[in-house]
């Protein structure tokens, strides 16, 4: 069993995607055998509110009901916009979002602002994970109009210590994974999953010696990214350096557990 968990639907408005509707996904899931994805609509990036992406991708959902066994909807939250406690509340009730995003360097603020704390912490006491990207594309190619500073693991490092004892997904490891041993040790405590979609995935045994297999999981980062290479580094891990269990629990095994699926 394949569980993504890191997929997107949306337009994003640099470059053309394709395959990015929940039709295009669902297609792409059946051809790979993959059961379910964890998905997020890139709209949420740049509208201005973002409840509008939000509201459309539990419409889109909504149009057909096996879509909605498969699909595990995220909402888009700015925290520094006004009246994103209402948007929270309404996307993890009537909209029926399992979990937030992020977006701090689009949406223009740092991951130690007290409203984004404050909405981290109002997403700990509702049971819904919170996830960070470290690079949504690859800033050497793209548009003069988008932004051109990416992140590294220890960016995301003062929302985890502002509330250590919420849960994190942090996808598309893309920047230098390196933290200090404090911080390290800090990371490992915390209830953190990561996907496999980032170009900085490449030893991936290497990664859960250093922070644990059980913080990994299958993520493509479609369909910014190709649909096959997060599975790839699953399954190129040889046998002296996974079990079975481990690699079932990469599949699938780990993100199920982190969402409580």
């Amino acid at each position: 069993m394949w569980i993504d968990s890191n997929a997107y639907i949306g337009h994003w408005p640099f470059r053309q995607v394709r395959n990015s509707s929940c039709k295009a996904l669902i297609e792409r899931m059946d051809a790979n055998g993959i059961v379910a994805s964890v998905l997020t609509n890139i709209n949420g990036i740049f509208y201005k509110d973002t409840q509008a992406a939000n509201r459309e991708t539990y419409e889109e959902i909504s149009s057909n009901r096996k879509w909605a066994k498969r699909l595990i909807p995220f909402a888009v939250i700015n925290p520094i916009y006004s009246g994103w406690e209402r948007d929270l509340e309404e996307s993890s009730g009537k909209l029926g979002m399992k979990g937030v995003r992020i977006f701090p360097k689009y949406h223009r603020y740092s991951p130690d602002h007290p409203s984004c704390i404050a909405m981290v912490k109002r997403c700990r006491d509702m049971g819904l994970p919170v996830g960070l990207t470290l690079r949504m594309v690859d800033s050497r190619p793209s548009s003069w109009l988008d932004i051109s500073n990416e992140w590294r693991l220890s960016d995301v490092m003062p929302i985890v210590k502002a509330v250590p004892d919420a849960k994190f997904m942090v996808l598309n490891l893309s920047g230098s994974t390196h933290l200090e041993k404090e911080d390290l040790d800090l990371f490992k405590k915390a209830d953190v999953f990561m996907d496999t979609s980032g170009r900085n995935v490449l030893d991936l045994a290497g990664l859960m010696e250093t922070f644990g297999k059980e913080k990994f999981g299958f993520g493509t980062h479609s369909p910014v990214l190709d649909y096959k290479t997060g599975a790839l580094r699953i399954a190129s891990l040889r046998e002296d350096e996974v079990d079975a269990k481990t690699r079932e629990d990469l599949q699938s095994g780990n993100i199920k557990r982190f969402l409580r699926i």
